[in-house]
């Protein structure tokens, strides 16, 4: 026990940094959580294989350096999901967010697989509901 109290002694300032990241994180969340579940489409979900969002008239490296930071968000917004299951914040609803900005193979059955949870549903659609959205359709 005293060499767990002498851990914090010594790194008190990395402590204040979590406590930190986790205050910014929570509130990051609060504010961008809704705000991109709004922008869902209604029937997202209804498709077996994702819809196609259609080409983009970017060059190339334009499209490669926005889907690496995009992937590079959706990672950060994984992170910080799975660092609020135990720390206050929204953990699943922004797991689900983070891996919705990602690209890897199997993600929209994992996306699937995560709204059909019912308290993520519920959440989900409370949130559209507020904002004058209509409710995510599930097949």
């Amino acid at each position: 026990m005293a060499d767990l109290l002498d851990w914090f002694r010594n790194n008190s300032s990395l402590l204040s940094w979590l406590a930190v990241f986790s205050v910014v994180a929570f509130i990051g969340t609060l504010v961008s959580i809704p705000a991109l579940v709004i922008r869902i489409p209604e029937d997202y979900f209804l498709h077996e294989r994702r819809p196609s969002a259609g080409r983009s008239n970017s060059g190339p490296l334009q499209h490669l350096i926005l889907t690496g930071a995009k992937n590079v968000v959706g990672i950060l917004f994984v992170l910080a999901g799975l660092a609020m299951l135990v720390l206050p914040g929204q953990g699943l609803l922004t797991i689900l967010i983070g891996l919705m900005l990602m690209n890897f193979p199997g993600k929209y059955a994992l996306q699937r697989a995560l709204i059909r949870q019912k308290k993520v549903l519920a959440v989900v659609n409370h949130l559209r509901t507020r904002a004058g959205r209509p409710p995510i359709l599930i097949s």
